[in-house]
């Protein structure tokens, strides 16, 4: 142990070297606009900054586009509150709750929680790095197709939770998104399927990111036009240094239970291979409404619903980090470009890199503390620019909110079919919404189901179609029974109503 803190604090003192911290400050920076741009986000911001990378040391260059992915992992929740767009997939569920909060004149606490809970999360992932790199990536490595399908499976079981009480109407969002995620060509035929009408923009699929925007960012401001019944003014969103000391202890007191969960399970899902931050959030999401004390303030405006997902996806991000630094396996799409990024500079991942390339692993390690801390003093001091953005009235936010959709879903694919789509994804939302049918739960389909379908047919391809092989090995075994156990949970408790109901007008009679 005392080895282990000797080499991090050589990191430390190699990432607070006066160049490699002024490129924290600058890609930090960065990262929080970039991350906040709609469609932009950490893979294009890290793939655009790649090439002046080449400028500096080895060291200093991953540092950098490090800090970069910090930042934007932070600066997704911030269009995701003030606007209701998501800046990046990683944020989309930060929505769910955040824009609530920002549309009741609680901006403020939605961003600061978020801002917390970032940081938190981002601690307690380096921490587990940290300590447990080596073991943590042999965990990762026995995670096979029957075991990241059952943990598809564990995240499937909480949309019900979701969806609220109307279990029909969220199986049949779940259902829409399932379909949405499946359009394209199969993954192991080759085959293209579910090209509507023929039109070739359907043969890439649908883009997750173009879905959420279109949902989060042109449904929600037809909502709120057609809501406010042309009474359309500012957002009440107030700032004061005394409001920020009590919105952090307020979002702390409400979301700790969440930012917990997000910074264990987001950590955990990071470093399975091909997870990412996206799943992390959403899944910490649904398991931290599922055991809130009150689960109908989820999706209302509750700081726990933006403390979840804003500290998985920051520990996700580190999480990541792991399985590419210690087996070469990319463990998101950005850590697949900083992957790219090392082989260039003639760094080899690994398990040797940990002895080989020592200074560099450890002052990598050591510039996750110090990204951490800055971003969350840079993200709290633009606080009071990003609120005064929402004192804007709507008439001109609204404007503001279409264009930036607009451009994010160019440039998500730079495909003009899916800006289509995008104001096609908008009106189907705005309608399902009127009809009280809940989105989030369509969502949440479309980003897993890429990953549980090939997972599943994998696996089954692997037992011959012996579906026995979900119940049989070690790990996929248990997480298989919990999430069958929750799935069925909502039918219990509609039985043991019925039973309770029953009783109760039996002495009546």
């Amino acid at each position: 142990m005392m080895e282990i803190l000797g080499l991090l604090s050589d990191g430390l003192w190699l990432s607070l070297q006066p160049t490699n911290l002024i490129l924290i400050l600058i890609g930090v920076t960065l990262g929080l606009f970039i991350g906040a741009m709609p469609g932009l986000g950490s893979v294009n911001g890290v793939a655009i900054l790649l090439p002046i990378t080449f400028l500096v040391p080895p060291a200093s260059a991953i540092i950098f586009l490090a800090a970069i992915y910090y930042g934007a992992m932070y600066g997704g929740a911030i269009s995701s509150i003030t606007l209701g767009i998501p800046g990046a997939s990683t944020a989309v569920a930060t929505t769910f709750d955040g824009r609530p909060l920002a549309l009741s004149g609680r901006a403020s606490l939605a961003l600061i929680t978020a801002a917390i809970a970032s940081f938190i999360g981002g601690t307690v992932s380096n921490v587990l790095f940290t300590a447990f790199a080596p073991p943590l990536a042999s965990v990762a490595l026995s995670f096979g197709n029957p075991e990241i399908f059952a943990l598809m499976l564990l995240a499937f079981a909480t949309f019900v939770g979701l969806g609220g009480d109307d279990i029909p109407k969220t199986v049949f969002s779940i259902c829409i998104g399932l379909v949405f995620a499946a359009v394209g060509y199969d993954e192991i035929s080759g085959a293209p399927r579910l090209i509507f009408f023929d039109i070739s923009g359907f043969l890439h699929g649908v883009n997750f990111l173009v879905l959420a925007i279109g949902v989060y960012g042109i449904g929600e401001m037809l909502w709120t036009i057609d809501s406010t019944r042309g009474k359309i003014t500012s957002t009440d969103a107030k700032m004061s240094v005394k409001g920020i000391a009590s919105d952090a202890k307020e979002g702390m007191k409400r979301g700790w239970k969440g930012t917990a969960i997000g910074s264990f399970l987001g950590f955990f899902v990071g470093i399975l291979p091909a997870a990412g931050a996206t799943p992390g959030s959403l899944m910490s999401y649904g398991v931290a409404k599922m055991v809130a004390r009150n689960p109908k303030e989820f999706g209302k405006g509750h700081p726990g619903g933006v403390a979840a997902p804003e500290a998985a996806n920051n520990s996700a991000s580190t999480g990541s980090m792991l399985p590419m630094l210690t087996l070469g396996i990319p463990g998101s799409p950005t850590t697949a470009i900083l992957l790219g990024g090392m082989v260039i500079w003639g760094l080899t991942p690994g398990p040797r890199l940990f002895t080989d390339q020592s200074e560099f692993v450890w002052g990598l390690i050591g510039s996750f503390y110090v990204s951490n801390f800055f971003a969350l003093v840079i993200n709290i001091a633009f606080i009071p620019l990003f609120i005064w953005m929402l004192r804007m009235p709507f008439t001109i936010l609204a404007p503001m909110i279409f264009v930036l959709s607009v451009v994010g879903g160019y440039a998500a694919t730079k495909d003009m079919h899916d800006v289509w789509l995008m104001l096609g994804f908008g009106l189907g939302a705005f309608f399902l919404r009127k009809l009280d049918y809940p989105l989030a739960p369509a969502v949440l389909a479309i980003v897993l189901g890429p990953i549980a379908e090939p997972t599943l047919r994998q696996s089954l391809l692997l037992s011959s179609g012996d579906p026995s092989i979900f119940f049989t090995r070690a790990i996929a075994g248990p997480i298989t029974v919990i999430a069958i156990i929750l799935i069925l949970l909502p039918l219990f408790k509609i039985i043991w109503t019925k039973i309770k109901s029953s009783s109760a007008e039996t002495p009546a009679q």
